[in-house]
């Protein structure tokens, strides 16, 4: 449950064609527009699903943790080149092969036979998502002209807002009424028809368009960053099932030596001449530096944060998958709500929002601490206002997070920094998921042997939130080191 700012890394928008107009302008909007709809549903409506999927895959901590964190940093993945790819090889034709994947990748995850096939096929999800979402934004500015473009990106963020509010509700529903018998599956099967129309439609209406000047893609560092990410975080879930093991940590080091790795070579690609994945003169910029902490911190809580409720409500406290989607849902009115304003008031009080929507959330996080804490199975009016607060905050700062970092950079380089930091915002999420998801499970597996079950994953919750409370306390601070402004976006 996270709202996602993303920023294409496409630096030369040419359309091919003239900008459309009347119905078939509606029309391919609807197509790019529903593509977004899926991949944030995809991003929020898993959590609520995801004990119903542990129980009739018989499921590990640790896998269940995979399901989520696989899509997550798949998707990590493919934006890091994605727009590149639709500018040399065509937006539309890179936005329909994508989203063809992403049918065909739902349909196998809905018909997954073990944790391991669910895994791989959200992988695949994930990639898809991940080079189909940045050619949402070079379709809209190369295929329509600068009046509907506003009201498009604009339609963007009610959409984004509408999946955010829909996939907790909608993975309830889904799963508790066993839609023709498939259960939790039926969250993926629902992809495939809206899919398959978007793909008819998108044939038809939705033009071609490319960049006058080919970038050559900085495949290795893509994949050097992507498996230094991969190789730290492996041992931090798979740690508990393999008993902590020397091995585990040798792991661990082995990616970070990647990651060191993947620094120089993006310098060298650099005084080659050729265009990294991420500049590393970006990192001398200390707004920039911050930004990425930033990113990292706070994505990261939340990423954690609905994994953990989901658990805790329907396995701590009996909750259906429904009841728990209710409980959810006033979190993302919240954000909702705030979010506008957010956009709003950013071109003058950037830095201040984001700061005070951090500090709401984690007001938030010590209302439901206390909460828990104080009672083995909490009310739906205690726990639905609290998180309507932390949905507030929320809606404050991640509209405008990445414009506001973007603002202290040269206009020039805005575009793959953005392309970077939304990249860095997934990559949050995976580690966030994967750290706080292996304290979570961690206490789970060591419960005092006179706690009772709700008492036991109260106490996991209850740690998790204390966690959450730091981290957003020192990304408040952090937030100090950014730019005053946001920078002025289209989005």
């Amino acid at each position: 449950m996270k709202s996602r700012a993303v920023s294409s890394t496409n630096s030369h928008h040419e359309p091919q064609t003239g900008p459309l107009v009347g119905k078939s302008a509606g029309i391919a909007l609807l197509v790019v527009l529903s593509a977004s709809f899926m991949d944030m549903l995809d991003a929020n409506i898993v959590t609520v699903a995801a004990p119903a999927m542990a129980g009739e895959l018989h499921a590990s901590q640790a896998q269940l943790q995979w399901v989520l964190t696989a899509y997550v940093l798949a998707l990590g993945s493919g934006l890091i080149t994605g727009g590149r790819v639709g500018d040399d090889y065509g937006r539309r034709r890179v936005f329909l092969a994508s989203l063809a994947v992403f049918a065909i990748a739902s349909a196998a995850c809905a018909m997954a036979t073990g944790p391991e096939m669910l895994i791989g096929t959200r992988v695949l999800q994930g990639l898809a998502s991940g080079l189909m979402v940045p050619q949402v934004f070079g379709i809209i500015r190369s295929a329509l002209d600068p009046a509907r473009m506003a009201k498009a990106f604009g339609a963007f963020g009610a959409v984004t807002g509408l999946a955010t509010v829909a996939g907790p509700l909608l993975g309830g529903f889904l799963v508790d009424a066993d839609v023709l018998g498939f259960g939790w599956r039926m969250i993926f099967w629902v992809n495939v028809p809206i899919a398959a129309v978007a793909i008819a439609l998108g044939f038809r209406v939705v033009p071609e368009s490319t960049s006058e000047s080919r970038a050559t893609l900085d495949v290795v560092g893509a994949a050097l960053s992507t498996l230094a990410v991969f190789l730290v975080l492996l041992p931090l879930v798979q740690g508990r099932d393999w008993g902590w093991p020397w091995w585990g940590f040798a792991i661990m080091t082995i990616g970070v030596l990647l990651l060191g790795g993947f620094f120089v070579y993006e310098r060298s690609v650099t005084r080659r001449g050729g265009q990294p994945v991420l500049d590393p003169a970006l990192l001398s910029v200390r707004s920039f530096s911050a930004g990425l902490l930033v990113s990292v911190f706070f994505y990261g809580a939340i990423g954690a944060f609905f994994l953990a409720m989901s658990i805790y409500l329907q396995s701590g406290t009996g909750r259906t998958a429904w009841q728990t989607g209710l409980v959810i849902f006033p979190y993302a009115v919240g954000s909702i709500v705030t979010s506008g304003l957010g956009t709003t008031l950013a071109a003058k009080a950037g830095r201040a929002l984001l700061i005070s929507g951090s500090l709401i959330l984690a007001v938030s996080q010590a209302l439901l601490w206390v909460i828990v804490s104080d009672s083995q199975n909490p009310g739906y009016w205690m726990l639905a206002s609290v998180l309507f607060i932390g949905g507030l905050g929320l809606g404050l700062a991640s509209p405008i997070l990445v414009n506001v970092v973007l603002a202290g950079l040269p206009s020039k380089d805005a575009s793959s920094a953005g392309g970077v930091l939304s990249t860095v915002n997934q990559i949050g999420s995976a580690a966030g998921i994967a750290v706080l998801g292996t304290i979570f499970f961690v206490i789970l597996d060591a419960p005092a042997s006179s706690a009772s079950r709700m008492q036991v994953y109260g106490n996991a919750f209850s740690t998790i939130l204390l966690v959450e409370i730091a981290l957003y306390v020192i990304t408040a601070a952090l937030m100090l080191l950014l730019p005053g402004r946001a920078a002025s976006s289209e989005m």
